[in-house]
């Protein structure tokens, strides 16, 4: 291995080194070139090298670079959250910028809490989330998610929160159901526990509009939501919504909840926010919230030291004014379509894809070691490992994960490539995921 002071995520195996990217290409320090399939974790919406984006850094940066939010705001931030207000859905009134997508969530917990603190109803304390959901790292992010694995070593250090279940159609939906009625089962069991927990007791639903990265994109039934929403309504129970990886356009709106029909309390973003070209994240928060913090403390009691960072927001607004002049949620649609037919006719066929599920230019491929019975491989094969080794040898980049199922069984392979995405890159990469997955599973029999 090649020596190095990075305390890198995997230590066993060096890394490629990235030295250049355009449009959805990135290249090695070897000029071996690698197709962005996945956008990293679904960030890089507009690809790689934007003149747009980076002209507007450029002249960020000449302008002012930083600027504490405790002592001065900036027209930069101000005119982001200008255009986001714009585009919200129904009832929001205020952006509150933080670096990354576990630190929206994060800031979304707790002004759940001092909201109920503002309001004089301090005795809700309880969370209710998803198994199988995931939303960041930081520790309370980490406590209302649902990945397993990712949760198991730091158990004693987080919050107690109720699970329930996902909306996990193609494992969990009884044959002897419609989607709208496997919804409403899944309705009537948040319904159970607030009523064990006492709705009076309770914070905040927390749930990814569409689940992400855990389980490998898992689209909501019809009525599932709005379901939530009434309950949410009934207990006076607020609801979170993460779209950190689904929002911003990914799903083919430019919030996955307008889909739903329903409009969120706070509701969470940042990957397509900024697109990779700088670190952003953010609340949307609904005005009725903030107007008890301005009538209560007159503060929120939370902050970190680049929030509202000036480069930050001028790229999040570049990325988002490309989006809206080259009308790119259109093409999101447009080429979704294609996406989906090219991944069906090479893979609905495929004995070992289980279900090919997702929306706009988000998508997720389930594995199986039998397809009539549902019967994932064996964890020890780290079939997802394989499949990405394999790509990346192959010069593609997927996002493939292990733990779909339980956080132990089960794997699938994401896929959110740029919005930028041609036809043509959309077949590449079908092309090369077939190939790449077959030798991997070769590999393993």
């Amino acid at each position: 291995m090649n020596p190095t002071h990075v305390f890198h995520r995997q230590l066993h195996h060096d890394l490629p080194v990235a030295v250049s990217g355009q449009g959805i290409t990135l290249t090695d320090a070897q000029g071996k070139s690698y197709l962005d399939a996945s956008g990293g974790a679904a960030v890089s919406c507009l690809g790689h090298g934007h003149p747009d984006v980076i002209a507007a850094m450029h002249a960020q940066i000449d302008r002012l670079a930083y600027a504490h939010t405790s002592f001065f705001t900036t027209a930069v931030v101000e005119e982001l959250a200008d255009v986001l207000i714009e585009s919200a859905p129904a009832g929001m009134s205020h952006v509150y910028f933080v670096s990354g997508g576990s630190e929206a969530v994060e800031a979304a917990l707790k002004m759940a809490r001092q909201y109920f603190v503002e309001i004089g109803q301090p005795q809700r304390r309880h969370f209710i989330a998803r198994r199988q959901s995931y939303h960041g790292n930081t520790l309370g992010a980490l406590a209302v998610g649902g990945n397993a694995w990712r949760r198991e070593q730091f158990k004693p250090l987080l919050i107690d929160v109720t699970h329930v279940a996902p909306c996990y159609e193609y494992r969990d939906r009884r044959a002897d159901e419609t989607p709208e009625q496997y919804g409403e089962r899944l309705v009537a069991e948040l319904s159970a526990a607030i009523d064990q927990l006492g709705g009076e007791n309770v914070m905040a639903f927390v749930a990814e509009t569409i689940g992400g990265a855990t389980a490998g994109v898992l689209t909501p039934v019809p009525g599932y939501f709005k379901g939530v929403r009434e309950l949410c309504d009934r207990h006076g129970i607020l609801l979170i919504l993460d779209e950190v990886m689904c929002g911003m356009g990914r799903s083919g709106t430019l919030h996955a909840c307008e889909q739903e029909g329903v409009v969120p309390d706070l509701l969470t973003i940042a990957k397509g926010l900024g697109g990779g070209y700088q670190p952003i994240g953010a609340v949307l928060a609904q005005g009725r919230l903030v107007e008890a913090f301005r009538q209560g403390s007159g503060l929120f009691q939370h902050g970190h030291t680049y929030l509202g960072h000036a480069v930050a927001c001028a790229a999040a607004l570049a990325v988002q004014r490309v989006i809206q002049r080259d009308e790119l949620l259109d093409q999101v649609k447009a080429r979704g379509r294609t996406l989906q037919t090219l991944l069906q006719q090479a893979f609905s066929d495929h004995p070992h894809v289980g279900d090919i599920r997702g929306r706009g230019l988000f998508w997720g491929i389930e594995l199986v070691a039998d397809r009539a019975t549902k019967q994932w491989f064996d964890p020890a094969r780290r079939l997802h490992a394989r499949i990405k080794s394999e790509a990346m040898a192959d010069g593609l980049m997927v996002y493939p994960m292990g733990g779909t199922v339980d956080g132990r069984c089960g794997d699938h392979v994401l896929l959110a490539p740029p919005f930028i995405a041609t036809e043509a890159d959309l077949g590449q990469i079908v092309t090369r995921l077939r190939s790449s997955m077959d030798r991997a599973m070769a590999a393993i029999a």
